[in-house]
């Protein structure tokens, strides 16, 4: 019986840690996909998606949201899974691609859907690697 009541707290620290990395990687790749947005509008990229404007703030807003989706991913795949971290990076490098696929059929200048897809790069960048070295190879 203490060894599971031992397993399962060294669960919970590993979990804990885990979301407190990926929360604080989700912090960083919104401020740097802002950024990158900001310096892309600047260099005179048009951040208009069909007509309507994208303020910079969205692209850390979504950033933050699909970041977490990836911390919860992550710590479900840290309970369940065999090999937590290979299942982790490969479900998450499919998902990466995947999101480059509404920026190649967007209704935009080939310059602006060029930016939108690095945003998604440089926040997988910064996620990934960050979350996936919390979990159990």
């Amino acid at each position: 019986m203490t060894a599971t009541a031992n397993t399962t707290r060294a669960t919970t620290s590993n979990v804990g840690a885990l979301i407190r990395t990926g929360v604080a990687a989700t912090v960083a790749a919104s401020i740097a996909t802002m950024a990158v947005a900001a310096v892309g509008h600047l260099a005179g990229i048009s951040l208009e998606l069909g007509g309507a404007p994208i303020p910079v703030t969205g692209f850390g807003v979504l950033t933050a949201v699909f970041s977490l989706i990836g911390v919860i991913i992550a710590a479900s795949l840290a309970r369940f899974a065999r090999r937590p971290r290979l299942t982790f990076v490969r479900t998450t490098v499919v998902l990466t691609v995947l999101s480059l696929v509404p920026d190649v059929i967007a209704d935009a200048g080939a310059a602006t859907k060029a930016l939108l897809m690095l945003t998604h790069l440089v926040a997988a960048a910064i996620v990934i690697p960050a979350v996936a070295r919390r979990l159990a190879a």
